[in-house]
């Protein structure tokens, strides 16, 4: 058994703003780690001012036409049928497509599909008489259709439930989001189908454009929960199964709302579904941008090519964590001035496909939970608004990563184990809620102003606080069970936190849409 220990680098002193250098968790070693002198205790290497997903999503893109000022013919003529529409003819559209049922996808096909193994050969390209292409553009032009009529039935879904959620529609960062889903069915909704590689590359354009003004809905949807939860406890009413109740009960909780509140079913399926499908569409059309880059920009002869769109074929679990326990300890240090040291041990050598974007959001949730409640335990508490000043002398146990496989195992087994006091037994049964954080009241208050100079709204970034946003647990296992696998907690309250992370290594199980 190997074992792993991270440590501090020599630039650890981090300047304002600064994130982690982006990194492809790959077998060849991380670039970033050259040069730099490790001595100390914890960790922080090779810094720019992007965060680790978004910088990864950056590169994945083609540079040729995408996200660019320029417009295709056939977008500014959508463009043009989407002005004059009225709320009744948008509503109408939002029923049609939401009549209809999604279809999920699982790991292996997206895989197959990046390889050509399922190019039809009834194509729309055929029919409609273009001469013959290559595999790659046929391969593009297929999945460019697929998306046409798939991701607008999404949308629809997601629409229809934005508009039917009780209080959780009225507030504003929630309307922002049905808007910007309105905005993009609109758009996608009158694309006619792909024939040429000229429409298939104007038709990615548009999609680039829209992925990433979706990339701050994860973020303004947890403000709409905030939202929900002040106007709760202002109003001094309680919310149970979508009606108010008048109540002279006062909050108890650190997050402010009652424990029916955090409980709502109602409300936590609803975000639950919202979520996952949220993933579903990232996914969809982040494979397929990828895609189109890796045309672009490799040799497709190239057999050492260790990425088919956003998957990586050998994904490296323990360099993974390395590089989410580094972003971590920055965001630990900047909130309490210091970090536990993380140990790694167990199959340090194991590599499986997977998409790497996906395992390191759940690795830096879990990871920067154990730190937090690690640096609580052992230095006390604060009232969320001065940082730590740790003293040298405290002595801060670590927190220990087990990374468990063989070939005869199902899973791909990850343990994340802190000794950060536990979890109160009260509340184990809402720590999967959406509308539940152990932050205080005024963490909570500087979420609303999170994310206005831009970067920071983005997916996954680490500028968020450490704590305070309510859905990093609940997520983390949204993204675990897209493909098969699952989240599991246990804990000892005043001890510690045993986390258990399964994913599945076949890739074979379809995506777990509602409808």
């Amino acid at each position: 058994m190997r074992l792993a220990i991270l440590r501090r680098c020599s630039n650890s002193m981090l300047a304002p703003g600064m994130n982690p250098r982006p990194y492809h968790p790959t077998r060849r070693p991380c670039p970033c780690r050259e040069g730099h002198a490790i001595h100390g205790a914890r960790v922080i290497v090779g810094l720019q001012n992007n965060s680790f997903d978004h910088g990864i999503e950056k590169r994945w893109r083609t540079t040729v036409g995408i996200g660019s000022s320029r417009r295709s013919s056939t977008m500014e003529s959508a463009a043009a049928k989407i002005s004059p529409m009225s709320d009744e003819e948008i509503a109408e559209m939002v029923n049609k497509y939401g009549s209809k049922s999604s279809t999920s996808a699982s790991l292996e096909t997206l895989l197959k599909t990046g390889r050509g193994e399922l190019l039809s050969m009834k194509s729309t390209v055929r029919e409609a008489g273009v001469p013959e292409l290559d595999v790659e553009k046929l391969v593009l032009i297929q999945i460019a259709n697929f998306l046409r009529r798939e991701i607008p039935v999404r949308l629809a879904h997601r629409i229809q439930d934005l508009s039917s959620i009780p209080l959780l529609r009225d507030m504003e960062s929630t309307k922002a989001v049905k808007q910007i889903y309105v905005d993009s069915l609109l758009r996608l909704s009158l694309v006619p189908p792909i024939t040429t590689p000229e429409q298939e590359e104007e038709y990615a354009a548009e999609l680039d454009k829209l992925y990433e003004k979706h990339s701050s809905v994860l973020i303004q949807m947890a403000k709409g929960a905030y939202e929900l939860r002040k106007k709760t406890r202002e109003e001094g009413k309680e919310v149970l199964n979508g009606k108010q109740q008048q109540t002279n009960r006062q909050s108890s909780s650190a997050a402010g709302g009652s424990n029916e509140f955090e409980q709502m079913q109602q409300y936590h399926s609803f975000l639950d579904t919202f979520y996952m499908s949220r993933i579903g569409i990232r996914v969809l059309a982040g494979q397929y941008l990828a895609l189109r880059q890796q045309q672009l920009h490799s040799d497709p002869a190239d057999d050492n090519n260790e990425y088919i769109n956003i998957i990586c074929k050998s994904t490296s679990p323990h360099q993974i964590v390395l590089q989410a326990a580094e972003d971590a300890t920055w965001m630990c240090q900047r909130r309490f001035g210091d970090a536990p040291d993380v140990i790694v041990n167990g199959n340090l050598d194991l590599h499986f496909p997977y998409v790497p974007t996906h395992l390191h959001y759940i690795l830096l949730e879990l990871i920067k939970n154990a730190m937090r409640a690690t640096m609580e335990k052992h230095c006390g508490n604060d009232d969320g608004d001065e940082v730590y000043h740790v003293d040298a002398d405290v002595d801060v146990p670590p927190v220990h990563v087990v990374i468990a496989d063989s070939l005869e195992n199902e899973d791909v087994a990850i343990k994340i184990s802190d000794e950060g006091g536990g979890i109160p037994r009260s509340n184990m049964k809402h720590i999967w809620s959406y509308l539940f954080t152990t932050a205080s009241p005024s963490i909570q208050e500087k979420l609303v102003a999170f994310g206005d100079d831009g970067g920071a709204s983005q997916d996954h970034s680490i500028q968020s606080p450490l704590a305070g946003l309510g859905y990093g647990l609940p997520i983390s296992r949204s993204y675990a069970r897209y493909f098969g696998g699952d989240l599991s907690i246990m804990s000892m309250e005043g001890y510690g936190t045993d986390c258990f992370l399964h994913l599945r290594r076949l890739g074979n199980s379809k995506e777990p849409l509602t409808v």
